[in-house]
């Protein structure tokens, strides 16, 4: 199984996200991520999902998604050509006598401590997928009380724009 960031501008509308979200889960594929946010344009959003499976998968969710009425547009991410953010908000038990080793290792990667109890903190951290999934493993031992992750966000390097990019069933 591969992950796939497929990107989408739709409608900025009511219903879209049901629409979109429904259509993976009528034909039984998992959504790893979404990301909905408004873009420069008051009447378009950008939709960032990350799919896994193959590219039977990504062929079918992609024709798919490009019968609906409010998608607009659909591109897939490159990888070496784009650039992948992702925001982690994680509550961990940080007792006195622990919490000195907690802020080493917020310091090694570049997080932010945004709230702090006698008993606990959280801790705001953005970067690439695999960064935050690294923080959560080191963490882990210290006790998370919770956390929440927003999913992910592309955008294309350069003076390319993801909605300029080939439209991925063009493709194909």
């Amino acid at each position: 199984m591969e992950k796939y960031t497929i990107t989408a501008l739709v409608a900025n509308k009511s219903g879209v996200l049901t629409r979109v979200s429904g259509l993976f889960a009528r034909r039984g594929f998992n959504i790893e991520s979404l990301c909905v946010c408004a873009t420069e344009d008051p009447n378009l959003s950008r939709m960032t999902i990350v799919l896994n499976g193959d590219d039977y998968i990504l062929s079918q969710m992609t024709k798919q998604l490009d019968k609906l009425i409010d998608v607009k547009k659909i591109a897939l991410a490159d990888e070496a050509d784009s650039i992948y953010r992702e925001l982690l908000l994680i509550k961990v038990a940080a007792p006195a006598e622990k919490r000195s080793e907690i802020i080493e290792i917020k310091e090694i990667y570049k997080a932010k401590i945004v709230d702090l109890s006698p008993e606990t903190l959280i801790l705001e951290i953005t970067g690439e997928p695999s960064k935050l999934d690294a923080i959560v493993k080191v963490i882990e031992p210290y006790g998370i009380i919770e956390m929440a992750r927003t999913g992910v966000t592309a955008l294309a390097r350069g003076d390319k724009k993801l909605n300029d990019m080939v439209d991925y069933n063009e493709q194909i």
